[in-house]
């Protein structure tokens, strides 16, 4: 069974990874990383910095998933893509990978200490819940591999 996860390093993507290894451990999947890094707009020196700076972040994201991988015994393997995130891994899918199924975590911001903010990110979170992010709504219509949406615990 081969599984496509995409990941970016953030706490839902290694939370997806974590039940996606304890759902599919039986099975003994083959995943594929994948992570998407998304071009600047513009060409500015600082634009690029960034675009570097998360391009080396990736790949610590992606080495670190790898290990993870390693120490649960599941075979893996990891894909670095640049452009948009929606498009790019809808192309994995559809031309790298060919996945059994693809498995994204839902988008979410964690709270801060504030009140305030704690508040306002509940309410978020909330109108959150009743929509997809544009990248899963995106997947969601067009992939043509069953898709696995874990929510952010």
């Amino acid at each position: 069974m081969k599984i496509m996860i995409a990941y970016d390093g953030s706490r839902n993507a290694k939370q997806a990874l974590a039940q996606t290894i304890t759902m599919f451990h039986s099975l003994k999947p083959t995943l594929s990383l994948v992570a998407v890094a998304e071009n600047p707009r513009d060409i500015t020196a600082s634009n690029e910095d960034l675009f570097q700076e998360e391009l080396v972040s990736l790949k610590q994201a992606l080495q670190e998933a790898l290990d993870m991988c390693v120490r649960e015994g599941i075979s893996a393997n990891s894909l670095l893509l640049e452009g948009d995130a929606r498009k790019m891994l809808l192309y994995a899918a559809e031309n790298k990978v060919q996945p059994n199924m693809l498995v994204i975590a839902r988008h979410s911001e964690e709270p801060d200490g504030g009140f305030i903010a704690r508040s306002l990110t509940y309410f978020v979170d909330e109108l959150d819940y009743m929509t997809f992010g544009k990248v899963s709504s995106f997947l969601a219509r067009r992939v043509q591999c069953p898709l696995l949406i874990l929510p952010s615990c």
